[in-house]
């Protein structure tokens, strides 16, 4: 009624229709202008400020989990090596001797000092205890490297004749009890009972190694500095083949190796690259890549040095296997493991495909295969011994070893076991510190020319440490939009011509230009938790690309990524290369698209800043500058935290830390604009070196 009564007032001021209309329009104008432009600026403000709503963006899904693991089996089964092949006993030999000389010395004992590897064997005796059953026990210490001991326990009969059989029982994840373990010790009273001596050896983090430093995965800090940790594990165990080869006793064409799970493995692995060991009886030990990664419900990933850097790289298990060849070899799996390998699952690869390589040598006979069904599951309980019993004594040419002799009473405490090692005793932990203390590497030069040219050599080092490979996009899916509140988005998932794809979301105000400058946003928790700080650059009028690379967000967080990370560092590849390269192929795309010549990168944690910085060092010229959140000063915060393998697994890479550091790699990345802007919370950090 108001707006009609001043209608009414209008028309009987003026005389005309005319003056009529142009006062309402002028009344119109001022009434609604004021309100207008208040809703456009709040609805602008209110999209381009609000991170819960920018936060609902980023977090809906592009890549489903399901199809993110795919694509990285995918991946690594595209680049597993298909079992070997050979055509003649000769030939064979020949490979076999190269593929050994070329794991020991390229790959387990990269970086390790020659003096560590070649050292003379040291042993301490600690005691005997005499059982007055047929056998003694000895108490053995002794050096893996400088500062770094283990100990082991041999059974020895009392009245040896002659030169005797000897045996090396190897550690699995056996928990607290380590070689106390009840069936390993009826293994080995039974093997001394039957005039073998049977040397049983301590792992890492188990009995008396079971300190938090010797964590199988600090084997990754191994790693960083420069020295492989598969090193580490092969020192430790070949240490007791040295032991029981170079023992007065022993006769050295009977010397042979057997272990369960993680003892199975250290079976393989000494046995195929020593040939000392003259008969091997892995147990549930080892499977083909493709088996593990294919039939990954019913298997186990493994630890790092199961999936040792570049130990697969170009090989599988299947060679480690018919590298035994003609050596007496019996594989034992379980039924329904319900750790790692089921028989059926492992047996056409490492067992049927190997078989030719025994036939080679006329000696198919010595290559035999056991499937235990009782009880079928993880074990090396009577059933399994029983067939290592017999074949052991076949090979060695003792009277047929058919039942077990029982021996339950004379189990050993742990603590009657215990041989006792220093207090000081280092840690795989804190040899991996020990040698980051000691890591020198060439000055930075002072002269731009000699900058210059020193920046070219460390990049192209950079780029064989990360194994940096440039991939290319073969196409970018636009999978959804929103455009409300100020605020347009593009949900875009980046497919490489490697398999592998990367999601990201795409901000700009609406009103903001097209060509306007660009910023990629990376953070540790996925680009979810980035809210904040892409909400801020586009108040700033920018254009916001925020991205999950492989192993980021919410597509991996239920699929483990550390245990897929290790296995690329086993074949060869390199993960933090990899992400750079994802990185580097979508900045150059964003570039062109938005008519740009730099990109500004802002990232939030540790991971996400050491990609950041790599992508910055090996592509110079493509970004303006590189913002760190919460980040660190030095690669040495990995060492002294310490940050494990599977919260960081692309930071562990091998000769990282020995060759780079971060201001290193700030530097190399000029003239990017490198800035720190706070430390990842509650961890006091050295302060970085001047380089």
């Amino acid at each position: 009624m108001q707006y009609m009564r001043t209608i009414s007032t209008a028309t009987r001021s003026y005389g005309s229709s005319q003056e009529i209309l142009m006062s309402l329009f002028r009344r119109l104008c001022l009434f609604c202008l004021p309100l207008l432009t208040l809703m456009f600026a709040y609805g602008r403000a209110f999209g381009q400020s609000d991170p819960d709503e920018i936060g609902q963006v980023l977090g809906e899904e592009i890549l489903a989990p399901g199809v993110a693991l795919h694509q990285i089996k995918s991946y690594i089964l595209s680049r597993a090596a298909p079992p070997p092949a050979a055509t003649n006993a000769q030939q064979w030999t020949e490979e076999a001797k190269r593929l050994r000389q070329h794991l020991l010395q390229d790959v387990v004992f990269h970086g390790w000092p020659d003096e560590w590897v070649n050292s003379q064997p040291k042993f301490e005796d600690m005691g005997v205890i005499e059982t007055g059953q047929g056998y003694r026990l000895r108490k053995l210490r002794y050096e893996i490297v400088p500062g770094f001991q283990s100990v082991a326990i041999l059974y020895e009969p009392e009245k040896p004749l002659g030169k005797l059989p000897a045996i090396l029982n190897v550690n699995g994840h056996v928990g607290p009890l380590g070689k106390a373990i009840e069936y390993k010790q009826k293994r080995c009273i039974n093997f001394a009972k039957h005039g073998i001596l049977a040397l049983n050896l301590e792992w890492f983090f188990f009995g008396e190694l079971r300190q938090e430093g010797n964590q199988h995965w600090y084997g990754a800090h191994l790693d960083l500095v420069g020295a492989n940790a598969l090193g580490i594990f092969l020192l430790e165990m070949r240490r007791g083949l040295d032991y029981l080869y170079n023992h007065p006793s022993v006769d050295p064409n009977r010397v042979g190796v057997t272990g369960l799970s993680g003892g199975g493995w250290q079976t393989i692995l000494l046995g195929s690259l020593d040939e000392r060991v003259k008969v091997a009886v892995p147990v549930a030990g080892y499977s083909s890549m493709a088996t593990k990664v294919e039939a990954r419900k019913y298997g186990d990933l493994g630890d790092i040095e199961q999936n040792g850097t570049d130990l697969l790289a170009g090989l599988d298990y299947t060679h480690l296997t018919a590298m035994m060849a003609p050596r007496p070899t019996l594989l034992i799996y379980d039924a329904e493991d319900d750790c790692c390998f089921r028989a059926p699952l492992v047996k056409p690869l490492v067992y049927d495909s190997i078989k030719p390589f025994f036939k080679l040598y006329d000696r198919e006979d010595v290559f035999q295969w056991y499937e235990n069904r009782d009880p079928g599951t993880h074990n090396y309980q009577l059933n399994n011994r029983e067939h290592a019993y017999r074949f052991f004594s076949g090979q060695f040419g003792l009277p047929p070893i058919e039942k077990e002799v029982p021996v339950g009473q004379e189990i050993k405490r742990y603590d009657e076991l215990v041989v006792g090692l220093p207090k000081d005793n280092l840690t795989i932990l804190g040899l991996a510190r020990k040698l980051g203390n000691e890591i020198t590497r060439r000055p930075v030069p002072l002269d731009s020319t000699s900058k210059s040219g020193w920046a070219n050599e460390e990049r192209e080092k950079l780029r064989s440490v990360v194994r940096y490979k440039p991939v290319q996009l073969t196409r970018v899916w636009t999978v959804a939009n929103t455009k409300h509140r100020g605020v347009e988005t593009l949900s875009y998932m980046f497919e490489m011509d490697n398999g592998l794809c990367v999601s990201g979301s795409w901000l700009k105000g609406i009103v903001t230009p097209e060509k306007t400058p660009v910023t990629i946003v990376l953070d540790d928790q996925g680009r979810k938790a980035a809210a904040s700080y892409v909400t801020d650059r586009v108040n700033r009028d920018e254009q916001v690309l925020a991205l999950d690379l492989t192993f980021f967000g919410d597509a991996w967080k239920e699929n483990e990524p550390f245990s897929y990370a290790q296995i690329l560092d086993g074949e060869g590849d390199r993960p933090l290369g990899l992400q750079a390269a994802q990185l580097l192929a979508i900045a150059n795309w964003i570039r062109a698209r938005a008519g740009a010549q730099k990109v500004r990168l802002e990232s939030r944690g540790i991971r996400t800043q050491t990609i950041g910085l790599v992508a910055a060092a090996l592509q110079p010229d493509l970004l303006s500058e590189v913002i760190v959140h919460e980040g660190m000063s030095s690669f040495d915060f990995l060492l002294q935290k310490p940050v494990t393998f599977d919260e960081a697994p692309e930071l562990f890479c091998l000769d990282l830390y020995k060759d780079f550091d971060l201001h290193r790699l700030a530097t190399i990345a000029a003239p990017a604009q490198v800035k720190l802007e706070s430390l990842v919370k509650n961890a006091p950090q050295k302060a970085p070196p001047q380089e």
